[in-house]
């Protein structure tokens, strides 16, 4: 079909930098096709003036558009609901009558359960995964329809789906997306790929109760990781808080919604904060039984966690059972800026292991333990050298080391120290509630909202700042500090049920400011979109104690 010059327009391929006619009314996947993109089979969305697309979005005016793989944050994330969709699907094409609910992430999958089944777990798993095979060779399109929102929560009623039905009521918006695969009706916050033959890698396996769904591997997206069944206590810890949120009434954001709406959140905060405390209180009690031998606490947590509240918390519990705390800080043990490693693109690696003096800092700890005084280094973060700070400590028969860090829980740090000295805590904000029981909050997205707040409010970040520095903090976790979660004593969950209802109004604010012309857009938009589902929480009622004065400001303990 040829086209006339007046029905061309101009649009920029930043994939490729480089500008292509295109006819109006094209659609993406075209478009790809049109800029000469190799391997457009892996393709799965685009930003498209810096707004998350599918792939079938038509243009009708000059764009700039950036496609998506897998290996893109946004890519994987559509990759990752598409799947979730084509696993209820094959659930509700097998199990009619059977309700499917997708609880929480683990590591590169997502852990799911079936309530009430009558035959064994591996049966019904292999026949799950069976129909998902054969969905992606049936090729069944995804599509979506916006309808009032009174008609999406009335659908939704009908299909028993009471917590999304709710939800799309409260939304205060006009519309709502209904999300299709063939014939089959939900409801994802993100967008999703043409089809089912665009998911090809996944894999399915029994695990506890329930199930894993499990994500291509970043590191080779061709083919799923190793067993999730490594990760035994990050679950076991989940499980724990989900069925104490079950117990609290709270599993979805409708029903926080009410109980703010019913003016009860004054005591969901309170008995929040009781349960860190008694959390705290029992990870001392287990390091005061173990006091005649454990002489270092090393505590280890992802970006925003709340790892120094944490610290202070467990310091005032180890005090309360007799012993004298003294914390040191591991960034005074950095060699000096022209020793530091470089990564591959020439630039000092901070966040690598051997950024640190593992020499020095072992022979001071050995030190310590011995009985002797040992002078502390403090490190000049101006001048990039390690420089005499005039502090003296000694431990005595009630002192104890409190050492927080990345590498904390990477056994080469302390390789010196013998293991029955340290005691291991690992400290990350796992979030227990979900927008319903198909679309998860992702804890990434909880500990990125936490730091939008705290970088503006102590280090006078924008949002955009921010969420640029994200995926290359989220890289260096993933590197240096998840591989060693599982080697901990006691993991922490740092995570509060209303935290979310505070950080909102101060994070939407900041997102606000992010400009459309920025590449940090397209994620402050979506975070705008996934606030909306929340009421605002007061701060008027968090102790000055709690791990969100870490971010919101106005706490007892000194930073």
């Amino acid at each position: 079909m040829l086209f006339s010059m007046e029905e061309m327009f101009e649009v920029y391929c930043r994939n490729t930098d480089s500008k292509i006619l295109i006819p109006s009314g094209m659609d993406l996947l075209s478009v790809a096709k049109f800029a000469g993109l190799k391997n457009t089979d892996s393709i799965l969305g685009a930003c498209v003036n810096n707004k998350v697309q599918n792939l079938n979005y038509r243009i009708y005016s000059p764009k700039t558009v950036e496609f998506l793989d897998i290996h893109s944050t946004a890519g994987r994330r559509i990759y990752a609901f598409s799947l979730m969709f084509m696993l209820y699907k094959a659930v509700k094409d097998l199990y009619p009558d059977k309700e499917l609910f997708i609880q929480h992430s683990m590591s590169d999958g997502y852990y799911c359960e079936i309530p009430d089944l009558q035959s064994g777990i591996e049966n019904v798993v292999s026949e799950i995964k069976s129909r998902m095979l054969q969905m992606v060779e049936e090729n069944i399109p995804f599509g979506r329809r916006i309808v009032p929102v009174e008609e999406a929560s009335d659908l939704f009623e009908k299909l028993g789906m009471s917590e999304k039905a709710e939800l799309i009521r409260n939304s205060n918006r006009l519309y709502a997306n209904l999300d299709l695969l063939g014939e089959t009706l939900n409801s994802f916050f993100f967008e999703l790929v043409p089809s089912t033959s665009y998911l090809k890698v996944f894999d399915l396996y029994a695990f506890d109760t329930g199930f894993i769904l499990q994500m291509p591997s970043k590191q080779d997206t061709n083919k799923t990781p190793d067993s999730n069944s490594k990760d035994r206590k990050i679950f076991s810890i989940f499980k724990e808080h989900k069925n104490w949120v079950r117990i609290l009434g709270t599993p979805y954001v409708s029903i926080l919604n009410k109980v703010v709406e019913y003016k009860k959140q004054t005591e969901l905060i309170q008995i929040s904060e009781a349960l860190h405390e008694k959390k705290y209180a029992e990870i001392a009690d287990e390091i005061f039984k173990r006091k005649d031998n454990v002489k270092m606490v090393l505590l280890a947590g992802p970006s925003s966690s709340g790892k120094t509240t944490s610290c202070r918390r467990i310091a005032t519990q180890l005090s309360v059972l007799g012993f004298r705390p003294l914390q040191i800080s591991l960034d005074d043990y950095f060699v000096n800026r022209e020793l530091t490693p470089k990564d591959e693109n020439g630039d000092y690696d901070f966040e690598c292991l051997e950024a640190l003096d593992l020499d020095y800092f072992n022979l001071q700890m050995k030190e310590l333990l011995d009985g002797k005084e040992v002078e502390l280094p403090r490190f000049d973060f101006i001048t990039g050298k390690r420089v005499v700070s005039g502090q003296k400590i000694k431990m005595d028969d009630k002192s104890i080391l409190i050492i927080e860090g990345i590498h904390a829980l990477n056994p080469k740090l302390t390789s010196e120290i013998p293991q029955n000295n340290k005691y291991h805590v690992f400290v990350s904000a796992m979030t227990q509630l979900a927008l319903d029981r198909h679309n998860l909050i992702s804890s990434s997205d909880n500990r990125l909202l936490r730091r939008i707040v705290r970088d503006n409010n102590y280090r006078g970040y924008s949002a955009q700042d921010t969420i640029m520095r994200w995926d290359s903090v989220r890289s260096g976790e993933e590197k240096h500090i998840f591989p060693y979660q599982e080697n901990a004593d006691s993991i922490f969950n740092s995570s509060l049920l209303y935290e979310i209802g505070v950080l909102k109004p101060l994070a939407e604010k900041l997102l606000s400011e992010v400009p459309q012309n920025s590449p940090a857009y397209s994620e402050a938009r979506r975070l705008q979109n996934f606030l909306a589902n929340f009421k605002s929480i007061t701060t008027d009622y968090i102790p000055p104690t709690s791990i969100m004065r870490e971010f919101l400001g106005g706490s007892s303990f000194n930073y």
